[in-house]
């Protein structure tokens, strides 16, 4: 009606009226009672809705064809349907009390939305099989690869690092196996896949514990990623023996030796990087206390200096020192020894041309006197004299008894005593294939398989060291390729395509290698075109218009073509020295070695190890297949001279086994 309205009623007459409800309530008729005298009259209640359908251990199967299909959610939902089952009766079926799987679990499986990713889950997944007849492992041989080790209740007395390592290589019935298999499981997974197994394995992890090197802050022309090892100390280097240290790296990597110096020969970053951290481990060594884990020799850290390695008390207690700590001598004392020599040489010795260094020496009780330092500084070029005679015969010493600690052949000797080496080492790359994850599901494990794929089939086809795989940059098809010129400067390699040959290129100069005064190059650019063998090429272009992304995430592109998985907290995705060959170890961990609890696992026998065996590999090769180390040395871009000396396992079998060849074409007329 034009003009009414409602008439609402004051606040204290609402808050009336709400009381009243209870009472209202109270006076409606309760059901209860109702309910009883049915009872009480012989009506018994009925529970709503169809009966449940009865539960039975195997249930039959409707006689429609079928057609095996390919996913997980399909092969589910197919054989849900073929049986009768609904989500419900399925999940009241196979769930125990004490199983936390809900009913809507499985619905999300047969969607697809979701999938079996645990241990309880691949465990209903065994249930299912058996219920409707498959045969075991059925439904999880349809599960997308995720590229991340299956999820498993915590193992008691571990680390979470530990677990996380230790995932990947357990079997999934590891929790219900006694607890002495269980132990034997962990102690082989740790010696053989985790820690190597070698005995210089064992006694490099055990160094490793006791960090006692010193750290030199990059301010010479070592750029930032070739300095791993020396990053790797504990402590930073004093100030003065910092500013003597640069000083010598700049005299030996600048392209001319600096004004009223002479030089021979000069050092490249990977090279100055080393001698860092050779001196910052002897350093650090003489100053660490006498009486901790390391036993050092206690020297106060403002006393150090350089021209503390030309006395002969010095290197006296560093090699007893070392010899005590390994147990024996090796090659690396030779070495050092020859790095000291080449600072005293007459003429072009850093330190023979710097008699200024004396100046920073100060006693040190049973190391160095008084009277020494007096002499030093009157007379240097006799104090380097001396020195010479010294190194030299301790040189000599140390060679006649010194042992070869680490076998670079130990971790591959399956490999190499294969009759087809290179075929060997690819059945790894067959086997990353295979286990590939699902680049829809989970695009960064698929992104992480792809790198490692790439890395070992470029290490195969290339022979490259590690640091010229590492800085290898790459042009897309179609794209303005770096001149020779630009790639000198930069000291690297590129991938490129080749229109005239319609394949994958690398090109690199001669002087990004490590032995550019080799025979092997004579000054021209090392180029090889890669072939399309294997899905090489279907891959590599893959990755660079998908996987690299992926990988880089939100990181500063280096331009490189491997990259590092950038995180939240990355600044650079360019892979360094020990990043680069920790994610060859961990592909050669995850897909190289055979398991034996898991059946994973190419190769049986072989240990971890790192991108450098790959030369070994080729090397070998070839020598069984030619028996030529000249041919040898061109897989590898080095001399047959350092095919012999350090890579080639050419053993007597596989040379009689070359003659035997041709001796036999006798018998065949």
């Amino acid at each position: 009606m034009k003009g009414s309205f409602c008439h609402r009623a004051p606040p204290h007459t609402q808050c009336r009226s709400l009381l009243k409800v209870p009472t209202i309530l109270a006076e409606r008729p309760l059901l209860a009672p109702i309910a009883e005298s049915a009872d009480l009259a012989g009506h018994p209640k009925k529970k709503r809705g169809p009966k449940p359908k009865a539960i039975v251990e195997f249930p039959e199967v409707s006689g429609e064809e079928w057609v095996d299909p390919p996913s997980f959610p399909e092969a589910l939902a197919l054989h849900m349907r073929r049986h009768g089952d609904s989500c419900n009766h399925l999940h009241r079926a196979i769930i125990g009390p004490g199983d936390k799987t809900d009913r809507k679990t499985i619905q999300t499986w047969a969607t697809g939305v979701k999938a079996p990713g645990t241990i309880e889950s691949l465990a209903v997944l065994s249930r299912i099989e058996r219920r409707y007849r498959l045969p075991e492992g059925y439904f999880q041989a349809k599960l997308d690869r995720t590229g991340r080790a299956t999820a498993r209740p915590a193992i008691a007395a571990l680390t979470a690092s530990e677990r996380r390592k230790l995932a990947w290589h357990l079997p999934g019935d590891f929790s219900k196996r006694p607890k002495r298999e269980r132990e034997e499981i962990l102690a082989w997974v740790r010696s053989v896949i985790i820690e190597g197994a070698t005995e210089y394995r064992r006694f490099q992890r055990e160094a490793t514990q006791q960090r006692f090197s010193l750290r030199f802050s990059d301010n010479s022309s070592v750029h930032a990623g070739a300095t791993d090892g020396n990053m790797a100390g504990c402590r930073d280097a004093p100030l003065h023996l910092r500013d003597e240290v640069h000083s010598l790296i700049a005299f030996k990597t600048s392209t001319l030796a600096p004004s009223g110096l002479l030089r021979q020969g000069m050092w490249g970053e990977e090279t100055a990087s080393q001698k860092l951290e050779h001196v910052g481990l002897m350093f650090g060594a003489i100053c660490s206390p006498p009486h901790g884990d390391v036993r050092g020799f206690g020297v106060p850290a403002d006393r150090l200096c350089l021209a503390m390695l030309l006395f002969p008390s010095v290197w006296d207690w560093y090699l007893h020192w070392r010899e005590e700590r390994r147990g024996f001598y090796t090659s690396w004392e030779v070495n050092m020894l020859d790095f000291a020599l080449s600072l005293a040489r007459e003429k072009t010795g850093w330190m023979r041309q710097h008699p200024d260094l004396a100046d920073a020496l100060r006693p040190v009780d049973d190391l160095i006197s008084a009277d020494e330092i007096d002499e030093a500084c009157k007379d240097w070029d006799a104090v380097c004299d001396r020195f010479i005679i010294y190194a030299l015969n301790r040189k000599k010493d140390v060679q006649r008894v010194a042992k070869v600690h680490r076998d670079p052949f130990e971790p591959i000797l399956p490999i190499l005593e294969a009759e087809s080496p290179v075929g060997e080492y690819r059945k790894i790359t067959e086997e990353i294939l295979v286990r590939m994850p699902s680049a829809r599901r989970h695009p960064k494990a698929a992104a992480e398989a792809a790198r490692a794929f790439l890395m070992l089939r470029f290490g195969l086809h290339l022979g490259l060291r590690q640091k010229n795989l590492r800085q290898l940059r790459f042009c897309v098809r179609g794209g303005r390729h770096s001149s020779e010129k630009q790639l000198e400067k930069l000291k690297c390699g590129e991938l490129r395509w080749n229109d005239l040959s319609g394949g994958w290129e690398v090109f690199i100069p001669a002087v990004a290698f490590k032995n550019a005064s080799s025979s092997f190059f004579g000054r021209k650019p090392y180029r090889l075109l890669l072939p399309d063998l294997g899905r090489l090429y279907e891959f590599i272009d893959l990755y660079l218009r998908r996987d690299r992304q992926i990988l880089l995430g939100g990181a500063d592109d280096p331009k490189t073509f491997f990259v590092k998985s950038a995180k939240l907290t990355t600044k650079d995705a360019a892979y360094s020295q020990v990043g680069f060959y920790d994610a060859w170890r961990l592909a050669i961990q995850r897909y190289g070695i055979f398991n034996p609890y898991t059946g994973q696992g190419a190769i049986k026998g072989l240990l971890p190890h790192g991108p450098h065996n790959v030369r070994d590999v080729l090397a070998t090769h070839v020598l069984k297949k030619t028996g030529s180390y000249e041919q040898a040395g061109y897989a590898i871009q080095d001399s047959p001279e350092i095919v012999a000396k350090h890579y080639g396992r050419f053993f007597p079998h596989d040379k009689s086994a070359l003659a035997a060849v041709v001796l036999n074409e006798a018998w065949q007329i």
